[in-house]
């Protein structure tokens, strides 16, 4: 048996929230976890819709049924399943969101990458692809993927804010978890701002309004 391997172009969305033009304040790209879908996951940033800021959702391009053969969809970034051609795909997908929007982009409008759960790996895998301007990186409720070039994406984070937040009772926050959080961001010579509130795994309005005082 030969594998083959072929380029094709496809049809993906994404979804929007606000306006982008000079006058923006923020530009916010957020990525969501396994098993969410764009269109539910960016109503928890509607707060942020304040005529000031616009908020762009890509979806991750593999979707599958959550639970049987109907019902409920959810999308995924990637599976362990060929899963260099996942990334490769999702980051061309999210490039060409960027080259669609970047002429709208003000001098004075500030970017912001916000990765959640397994979207903090599909984010640090973006923005280490040095292919977007950005001027900030957020994992929320998620870590650095620790295959990453640690030097090249070190050069590329330097004197960039990041931030890791997080719920106080989200189980999949373990202190095994924070340890390794800690460890990758020493591989990156980074010093993270970490962010804490009383919740679980999910984004908490409150939080996330300060985000962007």
């Amino acid at each position: 048996m030969q594998e083959k391997r072929i380029n094709i172009q496809f049809e993906a969305h994404y979804y929007q929230l606000g306006e982008l033009n000079e006058s923006t304040d923020n530009l916010i790209f957020v990525l969501h976890g396994h098993g969410q879908l764009a269109k539910y996951f960016i109503n928890k940033f509607k707060s942020l819709d304040n005529g000031k800021n616009c908020i762009i959702a890509p979806e991750g391009l593999s979707k599958y049924y959550l639970e049987g053969f109907s019902d409920r969809v959810g999308a995924t970034w990637m599976t362990k399943e060929d899963r260099l051609t996942d990334i490769n795909n999702y980051i061309g997908y999210l490039n060409y969101i960027y080259d669609e929007v970047k002429g709208y982009i003000g001098s004075k409008t500030k970017v912001t990458v916000i990765g959640f759960s397994q979207g903090s790996a599909t984010a640090s895998r973006w923005v280490a692809d040095a292919y977007m301007n950005f001027d900030r990186l957020i994992l929320w409720a998620g870590i650095f993927p620790p295959d990453m070039d640690f030097n090249k994406t070190s050069l590329i984070l330097k004197d960039k804010p990041i931030q890791y937040v997080y719920g106080k009772s989200d189980p999949f926050i373990t202190p095994g978890r924070i340890e390794e959080m800690k460890e990758l961001s020493t591989k990156l010579k980074l010093q993270p701002d970490i962010i804490q509130f009383d919740g679980v795994h999910d984004i908490e309005e409150k939080t996330l309004n300060q985000l962007f005082l």
